[in-house]
């Protein structure tokens, strides 16, 4: 796995080496957490109910994917994507979730820098294609997908 050159509060676009793959996070998945999220954002029963869920293909109570994507965008947030530089996502593409997430999951991510774009029209900022996977304790991949993020060039 590589390490970045500069600090989160330092990396703009030019941190970031087409190729690199970097790991990190580690984020237990709660129990609470999950049926809070389903019955305000996503309210079907094997994301709320953990008996009824029981009685569904997943056999019990799994995580919404969209809580998953939130988790993931918190470690992304935490650990990749630069805290002085972001300017924004045009956004995603190739949204997966191959494998359930379950209350006590333990999260984490691997990202590779896919792609890096500078602008042609704004010289200042380029564009960061990442390919994000996020992985459970078992290193089994929960969900991926790929990533655009627009990043101010060192000034």
């Amino acid at each position: 796995m590589d390490v970045f050159s500069r600090a989160i509060d330092d990396r703009y676009f030019e941190d970031y080496p087409q190729g690199a793959v970097y790991r990190f996070g580690a984020i237990t998945v709660e129990f609470d957490e999950v049926i809070a999220f389903a019955s305000r954002y996503d309210p079907q029963v094997f994301h709320m109910d953990p008996e009824a869920a029981r009685e569904t293909i997943f056999g019990g109570l799994i995580a919404s994917g969209w809580y998953t994507a939130a988790l993931m965008m918190r470690m992304f947030c935490e650990h990749y994507l630069s805290k002085v530089a972001s300017l924004g996502s045009p956004g995603l593409d190739e949204v997966r979730w191959p494998r359930p997430v379950r209350p006590g999951d333990c999260l984490s991510l691997r990202v590779t820098v896919a792609a890096v774009t500078p602008s042609r029209s704004k010289p200042d900022r380029g564009v960061v294609t990442s390919f994000i996977e996020v992985l459970n304790q078992g290193d089994d991949v929960v969900m991926s997908m790929k990533a655009a993020n627009m990043l101010r060039r060192r000034p």
